[in-house]
């Protein structure tokens, strides 16, 4: 086993970056706007703090070992259109009910975290976009620019990042209501249904296993355990997690902690680099080397043993558990091919990584009506290859990251609804990507819940230890 290259011996600071070619910026023609927006954001206080940052690196490591799952799911793009409690509430309720049913089915504890509170900012596949013959630049989130097709919308406005932090913030502090002031206490679990599933299998499903949970919490009170003091179960640990894309932006939150001496990024608790700004010499890359979060690395189909290792050596050098999650997005037809190499390099090398599996974007397609899709069972194809292919390779299927939404869209095709090419225009709602529904991100969990316990059976993996991971 060979030895982690050092460090890189250049000196990174949080504007380093600056230095580098930068995939995916947008252009700003109003400079001294922009640098009066990053100087306000600078000196406004942190969205989140090193505490929590280093309670979720702490929880990562038992994903690392395998004695814990981690969950990553929300939005592909947030909006400030869609700026709403309920539609904030029904996503948290179904990433909730997601892990619920991974961690009762699977006996496995769950690191939760959304895509949600800073997922603003998206890359594009071209600068441009035509329409009847005219050519704007192509909308890159709501905290650079507007989805409407004119010239003065699709002009990027660097004011729209101070609406993004408000905006997240305004998030954060109602995720943090709800995760800590009651919403999520395990013996509300029967209410947590979305009026839309009560009457789908999906609910159906989901209301027996409530109800088996509201039993052993009752068994539990019967015996003298007093589970309604516990904070275990009355409460629950939720992080946020974005594409760290816009640089100023993230830049501009970035703080040094007093108590370690590292770098924070403020924006979030966990951030990742995107399968088209992971260039090894890059600005992306650059910046995330020196901050202490978590952070992910998205990886496509084309991504090679030699340049992970070099991304490996940069990212993640003192080769720590927890800092790294490799979130591989190949699709259903090329993951059998394309993840084995990166398993065994890194299985070789001995490099602490976290797998997850993105089963999203790399099985996109467009319908003969204009509509971009994701077929249910596409998505599922590439969860169960993720599973067995980590399974042959004896390494740890870590976790899963999806495109998902509260609210009962028809985005992606299948599952138990049944959505067909000529449903998708019925609620057909995102800004960017298609995201499964509550009733198919359910029918998902209860798939992975059954892969993951029939894994965890297989392979003997050590649940005791993993104590309060779950939170």
């Amino acid at each position: 086993m060979s030895q982690p290259i050092p460090h890189p011996q250049i000196s990174w600071t949080p504007a380093s970056w600056r230095r580098r070619p930068a995939a995916q910026l947008p252009v700003y023609d109003d400079i001294p706007t922009l640098a009066e927006v990053e100087e306000r954001l600078s000196t406004s206080p942190p969205l989140v703090f090193a505490g929590e940052i280093r309670t979720l690196r702490q929880q990562l490591t038992e994903v690392a070992a395998g004695r814990a799952f981690l969950l990553q799911g929300g939005d592909c793009a947030e909006s400030f259109g869609d700026f709403t409690e309920c539609a904030i509430t029904d996503t948290f309720r179904v990433l909730l009910q997601m892990a619920v049913i991974l961690t009762f089915a699977a006996a496995c504890p769950v690191v939760k975290v959304g895509r949600m509170a800073g997922q603003f900012a998206k890359p594009r596949s071209s600068p441009t976009e035509t329409r009847n013959g005219a050519t704007l630049p192509s909308y890159r989130g709501d905290i650079i620019n507007d989805l409407e097709f004119t010239a003065e919308a699709r002009r990027s406005d660097p004011r729209r990042q101070l609406r993004a932090y408000s905006q997240s913030a305004a998030t954060l502090n109602l995720l943090r209501a709800l995760a800590q002031g009651g919403f999520a206490d395990l013996h509300r679990v029967q209410q947590w249904n979305l009026e839309f599933l009560r009457a789908s299998s999906q609910g159906a499903r989901y209301r027996d296993l409530a109800s088996r949970i509201s039993e052993t919490l009752a068994f539990m009170r019967a015996c003298g355990l007093d589970a309604i003091a516990d904070p275990q179960v009355r409460q629950v640990r939720f992080y946020t997690s974005h594409e760290a894309l816009l640089l100023g932006y993230e830049q501009a939150l970035t703080r040094r902690d007093l108590q370690t001496g590292e770098w924070y990024d403020g924006s979030a608790h966990f951030l990742w680099i995107g399968e088209r700004t992971r260039q090894p010499d890059g600005a992306h890359v650059e910046f995330m080397r020196g901050i202490a979060n978590p952070i992910g690395l998205k990886l496509g189909p084309t991504a090679d043993p030699d340049t992970l290792l070099r991304l490996l050596d940069t990212l993640n050098p003192d080769n720590q558990p927890g800092r790294l999650t490799l979130i591989s997005r190949m699709g259903a037809e090329k993951i059998a091919t394309a993840l084995p190499p990166l398993i065994r390099v890194t299985q070789r090398e001995g490099r602490c990584v976290i797998w997850s599996c993105d089963p999203m974007h790399g099985n996109t397609l467009a319908t003969r009506t204009g509509y971009k899709t994701r077929p249910f069972a596409r998505i599922l194809d590439e969860v169960r290859q993720f599973f067995a292919i980590h399974r042959a390779e004896g390494s740890i299927p870590g976790g899963v990251h999806f495109e998902l939404t509260g609210q009962d869209v028809t985005e992606c095709l299948g599952g138990a609804q049944a959505i067909t090419e000529q449903g998708l225009a019925d609620r057909y709602h995102t800004l960017c990507d298609p995201r499964l529904n509550a009733s198919q991100s359910l029918e998902l969990a209860f798939l992975i819940a059954e892969t993951l316990k029939d894994y965890r059976r297989a392979t003997g993996a050590d649940i005791n230890s993993a104590d309060e991971t779950a939170g």
